[in-house]
């Protein structure tokens, strides 16, 4: 897999598209777990919201570089 790639004749590291989409991923888990009242039951929510971040950034970079 490339390293980055040309969008109208810029380079883009393929990393940032994959947080691009983390974030947006994180974002619509993150309403449902609200909407669900997880976080009531969680102790620190932001750190939480976090971990899942991180986990999804991770799982999308793995599923891409391995």
């Amino acid at each position: 897999m490339p390293r980055e790639f040309a969008l109208f004749g810029i380079l883009i590291p393929t990393l940032l598209p994959l947080f691009i989409l983390s974030i947006g991923l994180q974002t619509l888990l993150d309403r449902v777990l609200g909407w669900l009242g997880v976080y009531r039951m969680v102790w620190h929510p932001s750190l939480a919201r976090l971990c899942i971040f991180i986990a999804i950034f991770g799982a999308l970079t793995l599923s891409l570089y391995k």
